[in-house]
């Protein structure tokens, strides 16, 4: 599989400048980032969470994991994992387990952590366990500009 449609077609909507980059077939994000040599810290990663509200995506470093409690402040409700299957059902086009930080693209609401906010470059999940996006720190801040950001990741 490669990259799917819905998050091509919407990076190239807003006019961002990216790159594909393949590596070997990996699940986790910590292993993505061993394998293709980029820092964990320029490794983002998407967790879909669940509140009264709906949907919504937290995107952080791959070297952190997201803070449930902190979240929940930030909503101003308590929020909790979305489920394998909820996740799926959002981002149909992409392989179960690769969810893309380009929620947007799904209609979803994105924040971001502020580790991730002025790092000279971010790498990501293409929606596939075979590709990354890479693009500079100054274009996934263009990417991201209406999203909301604080901090809500600890690390592991």
């Amino acid at each position: 599989m490669s990259m799917p449609m819905t998050i091509r077609e919407y990076l190239r909507a807003c006019d961002i400048d990216f790159e594909e980059v393949p590596h070997p077939h990996e699940v986790t994000t910590s292993r993505i980032a061993q394998q293709a040599h980029v820092a964990g810290n320029q490794m983002a990663k998407a967790v879909m969470l669940k509140g009264d509200a709906g949907y919504r995506l937290a995107v952080l470093p791959s070297t952190c994991d997201a803070d449930l409690d902190l979240l929940s402040a930030l909503f101003h409700e308590k929020v909790e994992l979305a489920s394998e299957a909820q996740i799926v059902e959002q981002f149909r086009d992409c392989d179960p387990g690769a969810t893309s930080p380009v929620g947007q693209a799904y209609g979803l609401q994105v924040y971001i952590d502020d580790l991730l906010r002025h790092q000279p470059d971010i790498y990501f999940e293409a929606g596939d366990h075979e590709t990354l996006v890479h693009m500079s720190g100054s274009e996934f801040d263009r990417l991201m500009t209406t999203s909301p950001h604080g901090r809500f990741s600890r690390h592991h």
